[in-house]
């Protein structure tokens, strides 16, 4: 693992714990999915060469920044991203966004921040919902991370579809039970359905998709209808044998993937 420093940095209501490493970019700024932290991409960045300059951090509910107000909807989410990036990046940087970060990295790339030159979208939450997202299917999955029992479902049955090392298990356990209740509740009840399609259709940069084979959560025919007629630009990849939390299925197969795209802006 490539060392790392930890700053402060200043957002609504108080601060965000934002850990940096490496010193070649362009940054890859990592957000983490609907349960995960900074820790989620501890293999894959472990997997990056040491001076590949990252930046990564816990979303606002979530974690070490669990107790920071609300709101917590895709807005405030996007506007924390933004403000973590004029503040930790002074170059052109890659947004690396998994699940629920998916989205709000959209948000964000549909902004055209300065510096901005790629986006990479991990398992992402498309920008308009497919008809399987319900009123039903929310309300339910707003109780996933209720208890250690619902959390263990949810990975065993859901979110994976191949076995976690016992410490990553552990992790996405912490995790998924490291948040207050309202932040929880905002993205299965209210964020995971709003379409931001008009904002999607605004991104310009190059975009890699990278979906899972295994998936049942995003899989890629979901992508294929519902991401890429509104980023038409975007390349997407399919990875065998992982489920929706690629990150931790398939951590080699992801930081491969973002060698290869940071390659591919360079030439």
């Amino acid at each position: 693992m490539m060392a790392e420093t930890t700053r402060a940095v200043p957002v609504a209501g108080g601060s965000l714990d934002v850990r940096t490493g490496g010193h070649t970019g362009p940054t890859l700024v990592f957000v983490h999915y609907w349960g995960g932290s900074a820790d989620t991409w501890s293999g894959v960045v472990g997997q990056l060469p040491s001076e590949q300059a990252t930046v990564r951090f816990d979303q606002r509910g979530w974690g070490a920044a669990q107790l920071l107000p609300g709101p917590y909807d895709l807005d405030r989410l996007a506007d924390d991203l933004a403000r973590v990036v004029e503040t930790c990046v002074p170059g052109p940087f890659v947004l690396v966004g998994h699940s629920m970060g998916g989205k709000v990295s959209q948000l964000v790339a549909a902004r055209r921040p300065s510096g901005l030159v790629g986006l990479v979208l991990a398992a992402p939450a498309p920008p308009r919902p497919p008809a399987t997202v319900t009123e039903e299917y929310r309300q339910g999955l707003s109780h996933a991370y209720d208890s250690p029992e619902s959390v263990r479902h949810a990975l065993d049955h859901v979110l994976t579809a191949t076995p976690l090392p016992a410490e990553v298990r552990a992790t996405a356990m912490r995790d998924s039970l490291a948040a207050g209740a309202e932040a929880r509740q905002e993205w299965p009840l209210r964020g995971i359905a709003r379409d931001i399609t008009r904002a999607a259709r605004d991104i310009e940069v190059p975009v890699a998709v990278l979906a899972a084979e295994g998936d049942v959560v995003e899989p890629p025919h979901v992508l294929r209808d519902h991401l890429l007629p509104a980023i038409p630009h975007a390349t997407l990849t399919a990875l065998p044998e992982a489920g929706h939390l690629l990150p931790l299925e398939a951590p080699g197969a992801v930081a491969t993937a973002l060698g290869g795209f940071l390659a591919a802006l360079q030439r």
